[in-house]
């Protein structure tokens, strides 16, 4: 074979192993991101709750029964 061959295939596989990575460095960032909107909806849940609880308990009796 040619080494201009083998210039090409080296060039080739650079190539394929340079776009996996770029693929593999945005999907950790894309996993990054959702696991804090994730985490930033989990502490917004938690707020209302304990805001609902906070709402009920400080109601007189009968009252802080939750309709729904």
């Amino acid at each position: 074979m040619d080494t201009r061959n083998f210039l090409f295939m080296f060039y080739g596989f650079l190539a394929a192993w340079v776009i996996v990575m770029i693929y593999i460095i945005t999907l950790a960032r894309r996993n990054s991101r959702l696991k804090r909107e994730l985490d930033d909806v989990k502490r917004l849940l938690d707020v209302k709750e304990t805001r609902a609880e906070n709402r009920t308990t400080s109601l007189p009796h009968g009252r802080g029964s939750v309709q729904g």
